[in-house]
């Protein structure tokens, strides 16, 4: 994404702040084909993601005053809200009460579902790939079972049979890569 996008997101969002419902609709439109796959990856259900995407835009028209562009760019934050509300889902009863297919592998995200309006993140996605391939495992593994599957540190560590402080560590260190490496 280039800075020009990011400072639009910017103004949108301090537009939403004020309540302007149209900057909040092209928030969506702009968005939304990339938040989708974030939260559609950690709840492996359609139905599910779309529910918390809808949740989560919720949270961005109640919570936009508090953005602050100076800590993260709007799809961080938004990123962020999206895998928050993942999470609070799956430790819900509906997601609990289930059982997932997929097994929790080590996997990595280069074969995530791209549509037509987000074909220009190929770039991204190829860094993101890329650098997560220069990880250690473990470190990769960690930050891959954080941010895709939506696990706790503490179910990492009980998962991974580690330590809770390794495993802090282990995801501390692979985002400090992963910052460095992307270029953020």
């Amino acid at each position: 994404m280039d800075n020009k996008q990011v400072q639009q997101q910017v103004v949108l969002v301090k537009a939403i702040a004020g309540g302007d419902r149209e900057a909040f609709e092209q928030l969506y439109r702009q968005t939304s084909p990339m938040l989708f796959p974030v939260a559609l990856r950690m709840l492996r259900r359609s139905s599910w993601a779309e529910e918390v995407l809808h949740d989560s835009f919720l949270a961005v028209w109640n919570r936009a005053a508090t953005y602050d562009p100076a800590f993260s760019s709007p799809m961080t934050w938004l990123t962020h809200i999206v895998r928050n509300r993942c999470i609070d889902w799956l430790r819900s009863g509906p997601a609990r009460s289930s059982e997932l297919e997929e097994e929790l592998t080590d996997y990595t995200p280069g074969t995530s579902y791209q549509s037509e309006e987000n074909q220009h993140d190929d770039k991204q996605v190829d860094k993101l790939t890329e650098c997560l391939a220069h990880l250690p495992a473990d470190q990769r593994q960690s930050v891959v079972l954080a941010y895709y599957q939506g696990m706790s540190h503490s179910e990492i560590a009980t998962w991974l049979h580690q330590p809770l402080g390794t495993v802090k560590s282990w995801v501390r260190r692979a985002l400090d890569h992963l910052k460095d490496c992307v270029g953020l």
